[in-house]
């Protein structure tokens, strides 16, 4: 019965946006019918953040994926489908977080008659890392690119320059925002290359449950351990469990992590079998709600650092 409503309104909503995209010309929408406020989407609340930070005072956000909802599978409700209908502009994450082509983003342009022209992907350059089987292969692109400070600086300087070709007679006030923005990132991005060195070598080891911490671990140097490679149906099954265990067991890191979004079950059941403790949590797929410690993406960043830092300082 949900699946019928949902077909339903996808429906009617597909037929109001044609009523409303009749009046205008084929290409990019989103650098035509400039208003006073750009009307913005964003896939997941971490862009959010970013988007409102560059667009400032010319921008109104309308978010899809709340805190505390899994980014890579997501339903849009009606709500959704009426902000993606009448937004200027669609922001989304890319390598795969929304599904790809075939994912949830992709279903819910063809139902508003969007097109990818009217979106714009702020990981656009980003070198995708890759999830890999047993046998050592690339099976899927790691989507948590955003966990490195250093793509946080290419994911505002796309926005920036996003917003410049949509709405160019703003263009110094779009300039000056990212400027401010990358300044404070490149000051966090100094911050992790320090306090990951302070940790002595043997201890940088970063276990968590989920595989999202790729990126950082490839730049900073820090070796990875988890239960799952990605969130899925299967995340902490024995044979996960018994593979982290025996990781542990092998290479004998400080403390354990666990992810703010997660079930923190399995994580416990590590922590009971091999006697190492969960240290702390960290933010992985969402900013913290907010009056939380990593309510901001900055704050998200720093927080994370500051807890891993601390964690593999502490024994």
């Amino acid at each position: 019965m949900r699946k019928l409503f949902q077909l339903f309104m996808l429906i009617s909503l597909s037929m109001l946006v044609f009523v409303a995209c009749s009046a205008n010309d084929n290409g990019n929408n989103a650098s035509k019918n400039i208003k006073d406020t750009l009307r913005v989407v964003t896939t997941f609340t971490l862009l959010e953040d970013i988007v409102r930070e560059i667009g400032g005072e010319n921008v109104e956000v309308y978010n899809l994926v709340p805190i505390g909802t899994d980014p890579h599978e997501y339903d849009p409700l009606p709500n959704d489908i009426k902000a993606a209908t009448d937004a200027d502009v669609i922001f989304y994450n890319g390598l795969n977080l929304e599904g790809g082509e075939s994912g949830w983003l992709a279903k819910m342009l063809t139902a508003v008659n969007k097109e990818w022209d009217d979106t714009y992907k702020l990981t656009e350059g980003v070198e995708p890392l890759y999830l890999t089987d047993d046998e050592g292969r690339n099976e899927e692109i790691n989507p948590h690119a955003f966990l490195d400070p250093h793509v946080g600086i290419q994911m505002v300087e796309n926005a920036r320059d996003a917003f410049i070709e949509i709405d160019p007679e703003n263009e110094e006030y779009y300039i000056e925002n990212a400027e401010q923005y990358i300044t404070e990132l490149e000051d966090v991005a100094l911050q992790y290359e320090e306090k990951v060195n302070d940790i002595q070598e043997e201890n940088r080891i970063l276990i968590t449950s989920e595989r999202a911490y790729q990126y950082v671990a490839d730049r900073y140097g820090l070796q990875e351990g988890y239960i799952w490679a990605i969130d899925t149906e299967e995340a902490g099954s024995p044979e996960q469990l018994k593979s982290l265990v025996e990781f542990i067991e092998r290479e004998n890191p400080p403390v354990l992590f666990v992810e703010t979004n997660v079930d923190k079950r399995p994580m416990e059941t590590v922590a009971e079998e091999t006697g190492v403790e969960i240290y702390g949590e960290i933010y992985s797929d969402e900013i913290g709600s907010p009056g939380e410690e990593g309510d901001t993406y900055l704050k998200f960043l720093q927080y994370n650092i500051d807890v891993i830092h601390a964690g593999l300082t502490s024994k």
